[in-house]
């Protein structure tokens, strides 16, 4: 498989990424932070590996320790559901902390409810943990050849789960039909005609992982922002948020998909207004990336503010995962799963490989260039892990 780019040019009219922004983000991480279990999780700087490949600088939020969930999934499910369960009792999230949340009073008012999802992985478990911690029901379906230990881990959490024969996209609808059926409550990070408030919310839920980076990065201005995507609601909440702090002067980001999933870089090569799914089974060993059809709420944020698009080979994301465990002298170990170094493995790619020149002018790289990129989640299939890492088997 091959390397595709499509570039856009920065537009002067844009919609709106406020409700992603630096305020929105600063009420979201209070919400966060009213968690017991709350830490901010690293942003580890990489000045040997740098060096090596001739860039300025590079740093690489790890998601991995987030809420001890190894993933940063979390922070997008457990704020919808916070959000949703305000909204229910006529609040403000802003007077709704974890504590109030627990509390008998709003247990009272808010009666048992069954939070419902789909998922690879992740965002399940983060769904579930949410739903627990909120002493509240949860029920998580998987797609077709999902791993049994994400599954163990949902069921942990003391949600009903099970991996069904169905792909993403698919499963995302029998868990909607089931949600309709019977009352419960769909949070989903794919958004459809009429179904728009929680993806919102979700991709707001983000916005804590990229303030964090920005505050700790005190001060220095990333360049460049490599961005891996599924339906995108990653993308856009850290293309919005550094969108509202830099305007204008943002860093170039780039958007990073799979080739057998690369259903926003096929979306925005056609350039016809339209999404633009990928269907079928979307063999690849990035897992939490295999989605086919890109969030509505998502694509309005991506089409406007970034810069590239980029679809690549399963490869990038093994190499990865190698480079960052296995680091130089001086710098610090990353442990990271398929879909969270498939934009750090594509960018070492472009940049060890002469036959890439051509990539790495495009993406304007060089001497100068401030690189961010976010460790999405560690090793949340442990078995795939030690396949690729030890073994150097990356098919799926």
């Amino acid at each position: 498989m091959s390397f595709e780019i499509v570039s856009y040019e920065r537009k002067k009219e844009k919609v709106s990424v406020k409700h992603l922004g630096l305020e929105t983000a600063k009420k979201v991480q209070r919400f966060h932070s009213s968690f017991p279990i709350y830490k901010k999780t690293p942003l580890v700087e990489l000045n040997n590996l740098a060096k090596e490949l001739k860039v300025k600088n590079i740093y690489v939020k790890d998601e991995s320790y987030r809420f001890g969930l190894n993933a940063f999934k979390v922070l997008g499910g457990s704020f919808a559901i916070g959000n949703y369960i305000s909204k229910k009792l006529d609040e403000d999230i802003e007077n709704m902390p974890y504590e109030r949340m627990i509390s008998k009073e709003v247990r009272e008012k808010l009666g048992d409810l069954t939070f419902i999802s789909a998922t690879d992985g992740n965002h399940g478990r983060g769904v579930a943990w949410t739903a627990n911690q909120l002493k509240q029901k949860c029920v998580i379906y998987m797609p077709k050849g999902s791993a049994k230990e994400r599954l163990d881990n949902i069921r942990a959490e003391g949600a009903e789960a099970e991996i069904t024969e169905f792909n993403y996209d698919d499963a995302v609808r029998y868990s909607n039909n089931l949600a309709e059926k019977n009352g419960w409550v769909m949070v989903q990070d794919t958004a459809w005609d009429g179904y728009e408030d929680i993806p919102t919310w979700i991709m707001q839920g983000y916005t804590t992982m990229a303030y964090e980076a920005y505050d700790q990065l005190n001060g220095v201005k990333p360049t460049h922002i490599f961005v891996q995507a599924g339906v995108g609601s990653f993308a856009a909440a850290v293309q919005g948020f550094f969108g509202d702090v830099y305007g204008e002067d943002r860093p170039i980001t780039t958007i990073v998909e799979p080739n057998e999933a690369a259903c926003i870089f096929k979306t925005a090569k056609a350039n016809d207004g339209k999404i633009h799914p990928v269907t079928g089974e979307m063999k690849t060993i990035m897992a939490g990336l295999a989605c086919g059809e890109p969030t509505t709420v998502g694509w309005r944020i991506l089409k406007d503010y970034a810069d590239n698009f980029i679809s690549c080979p399963d490869y990038v994301a093994a190499q990865g995962m190698r480079i960052l465990g296995n680091p130089l002298k001086g710098d610090e170990k990353i442990i990271s799963g398929e879909s969270g170094a498939s934009s750090f493995g594509f960018v070492s790619e472009v940049l060890r490989n002469k036959d890439l020149k051509w990539l790495k002018e495009e993406l304007m790289l060089d001497e100068n260039s401030v690189i961010l990129f976010f460790n999405s989640e560690g090793d949340t299939d442990k078995e795939n892990y030690r396949k690729i890492v030890w073994d150097g088997e990356y098919t799926r």
